[in-house]
């Protein structure tokens, strides 16, 4: 008889744990990311982003759009990529020439628009980072930008109580750590894919060039093509426009980065696409707008030693031709992309 009570205890002791490994098991996080398909328009070449090294998941691509518009990635939390890179404006810094950074500070060049990165081997005007996935590190640590070293953000970030749950969503457990944030702003700048403008359904047959539009293709392609190649409307080359050194900025492009005479004052050449959006134009945002554009090419071409052979003579153009052209540089612009709230900021 005296048995039974030290069974049943025993049993119910069972039965607790029981319970509670199962209660265990019911709270434990299951790492299960939502994989998101990158689509390759059609027409388009191969993008040259490895995605097996970063596979984009909808968590990752959350986490970095919230830290591509975070300003604690700042010295001072003014100062987020966001500010930079505004979405209404093709993701480049709206009617400024020069990116403004912390101390209101300006810099030295005028910001890229962020858009079908996947296609981009290297960064920056002067092609000086090479991978996606570094490129955040420039601006984070440039005094005149963010002015913030990398450990500083993690720190921030961790004591931040919505990452932890964030990075686990999207690497599998809560460590913060220089790898994973660059991954996912990655993640989010590679989601970034602007081709649907009206060329963009032009080309897909699902509507047609006006004349101007028309004839300004004809223009384009005969004149400006060989540096702006369709569909990216780059060919990702550096080049020297013919444009002399500013002065005060000094700025001697790609040879900053190559120490090579021969890469003097050359700089990416930009896409062409949301060029509606993204003025001022140039390395600097020297020109304010088109037609600043079209009279240096057609009469302010400086020929230097680096000078592009292609623009030694300038490029002839009428007014009349101008007035075509623009009209198809317009229909470049896509609207749908700087209105996609897949892209906005999130409170």
């Amino acid at each position: 008889m005296r048995k039974w009570p030290i069974i049943y205890l025993f049993s119910v002791s069972i039965l607790l744990l029981f319970i509670l490994h199962a209660c265990r098991k019911k709270d434990a996080f299951v790492y299960n990311p939502n994989y998101l398909n990158f689509t390759t328009p059609a027409g388009w070449p191969a993008p040259v982003y490895n995605f097996d090294s970063n596979r984009i998941t909808q968590e990752g691509f959350e986490l970095g759009r919230r830290l591509f518009y975070d300003p604690q990635l700042s010295i001072d939390n003014t100062i987020s990529c966001g500010s930079c890179h505004q979405q209404f404006a093709a993701f480049t810094h709206a009617d400024h020439p020069l990116a403004h950074g912390i101390n209101n500070q300006s810099t030295t060049r005028n910001p890229p628009g962020l858009f079908n990165l996947a296609w981009k081997a290297s960064f920056h005007q002067d092609g000086g980072i090479n991978h996606l996935d570094l490129q955040p590190l420039a601006p984070i640590t440039a005094p005149n930008e963010m002015g913030e070293s990398i450990s500083n953000v993690l720190n921030k970030l961790k004591r931040d109580a919505r990452y932890p749950a964030m990075f686990q969503a999207a690497f599998g457990d809560p460590e913060i750590n220089t790898q994973r944030m660059n991954k996912s702003l990655s993640q989010f700048m590679l989601m970034l894919v602007s081709a649907n403008s009206k060329y963009d359904k032009v080309m897909r047959g699902e509507t047609s060039f006006t004349l101007p539009e028309q004839l300004g293709y004809a223009i384009f392609k005969d004149k400006c093509a060989t540096c702006h190649k369709e569909p990216l409307f780059t060919d990702m080359s550096y080049r020297n426009n013919g444009a002399p050194i500013d002065p005060f900025l000094k700025d001697i492009g790609r040879m900053g980065i190559t120490k090579l005479a021969a890469d003097s004052l050359k700089f990416i050449v930009p896409s062409l696409r949301n060029i509606a959006y993204t003025n001022p134009y140039g390395h600097d945002g020297r020109w304010f707008s088109l037609q600043n554009v079209f009279t240096h090419y057609t009469s302010e071409v400086v020929n230097g030693g680096t000078t592009d052979p292609l623009l030694r003579n300038r490029i002839a153009l009428t007014n009349f031709e101008i007035g075509q052209l623009q009209a198809f540089l317009f229909t470049l612009s896509d609207t749908s992309f700087v209105k996609d709230p897949r892209f906005a900021e999130v409170k």
